[in-house]
């Protein structure tokens, strides 16, 4: 089920007595974590009670044995109990695993008696106590998901499994909207596009900053300079902004962000990865003949590779600006001032301008 499904289902029916988490995405699972707690556990208790409710384990250090007969032992100081097992890949059997589980072969049960030890619980769970089973470090696809299967297979007993998979750029957009206007915060869209940036599109750390920024900015209108001033990454965000100039072939305009990423005392290394990027997608993009950013987030998405709409549209923009040939010969110039930045030199900012006035000449 989905995060909202779990919420929902918790909401109207009240809680399962065995859950299993699957998947990296932290937002929506504090979500739901917050909701089971203030779901099983008296919400009218006090709070030093409520934390004696709340068990946590980690299965590379205890073996899920052992963590399963603490949930059926009953508790002295709560009635109604959450456990939480985390790390839940640690419990897989050995030579399958991510890591071999420290704890998993402590009581002399291998995985198989792990594995019977929690079909037998299932079967007779223990009253007023909800399980957690929490497998937050694998992703559903990539490398990850041949192993993202095993860890499925392994606790495919758990009948209520929740899937907290990535937001899509859509999603997350959203998101950052809601919990705008949600805070009273004047976010132009801009500026939206900004905070998305720099928080790489990470819908626990957008919450934060949107808090953060609800205690700076108040009731008037968030600035880029606000969100440069609190979110740490986002001065990589004046790397895009070079991107962007030289996309567009503004020369002026990409050497006074040079400027700025100098005096800021940016990494130029770093800066030259983000162009390289760059310049190698809008040479498959004209490569594919795709014309918008609609077609280019679409084609890159397909091919596995996560970009935002700004960022599509930044890419559009460079293939608008630069004929095949242009962008093939800025790919070997980057790749020539990489060359550059790493030998004996005299100035990482020298080798940067040297390349700006070659991808701006006309």
């Amino acid at each position: 089920m989905t995060p909202e499904q779990f919420l929902d289902r918790v909401s109207k029916k009240g809680a399962d007595s065995v859950y299993l988490f699957l998947g990296p995405e932290a937002y929506n699972r504090d979500r739901c974590r917050r909701a089971l707690i203030q779901t099983v556990l008296d919400p009218s208790l006090s709070p030093n009670e409520r934390e004696a409710g709340f068990t946590r384990h980690d299965l590379d250090q205890v073996a899920l044995t052992s963590a399963l007969d603490d949930a059926r032992s009953m508790s002295l100081f709560a009635t109604r109990r959450v456990i939480w097992l985390a790390r839940a890949e640690a419990a897989m059997p050995r030579g399958k695993s991510i890591e071999a589980p420290t704890g998993a072969d402590d009581d002399g049960v291998g995985s198989g008696g792990a594995a019977a030890a929690l079909a037998s619980y299932l079967r007779h769970p223990t009253p007023g106590t909800v399980l957690v089973i929490d497998a937050s470090r694998l992703d559903f696809d990539g490398e990850d998901k041949a192993r993202m299967e095993r860890v499925r297979k392994f606790y495919a007993a758990v009948p209520s499994q929740v899937e907290f998979r990535p937001f899509s750029p859509e999603a997350v957009r959203a998101l950052a909207q809601s919990l705008a206007r949600g805070a009273g915060l004047q976010l132009a869209l801009p500026e939206l596009a900004l905070l998305l940036e720099a928080t790489g599109g990470d819908a626990s750390r957008i919450a934060v900053e949107i808090e953060k920024l609800k205690l700076l900015a108040g009731a008037r209108k968030v600035t880029a300079d606000d969100i440069a001033s609190l979110i740490p990454d986002a001065q990589a965000t004046t790397i895009f902004a070079l991107v962007a100039a030289l996309g567009r072939g503004d020369r002026s305009r990409a050497l006074e962000t040079l400027d700025t990423l100098a005096r800021a005392g940016e990494y130029m290394p770093l800066a030259l990865t983000f162009l390289a990027t760059q310049f190698r997608m809008a040479l498959a993009a004209r490569e594919a003949g795709l014309r918008g950013a609609g077609e280019i987030l679409a084609h890159f998405s397909r091919l596995g590779a996560r970009i935002w709409p700004e960022r599509a549209r930044e890419i559009g923009q460079t293939v608008e600006a630069f004929p095949k040939a242009r962008l093939e010969r800025a790919v070997v110039k980057l790749f020539e001032a990489d060359r550059d930045l790493r030998d004996a030199r005299p100035d990482d900012r020298i080798v940067m301008e040297e390349m700006i006035l070659e991808l701006t000449a006309r």
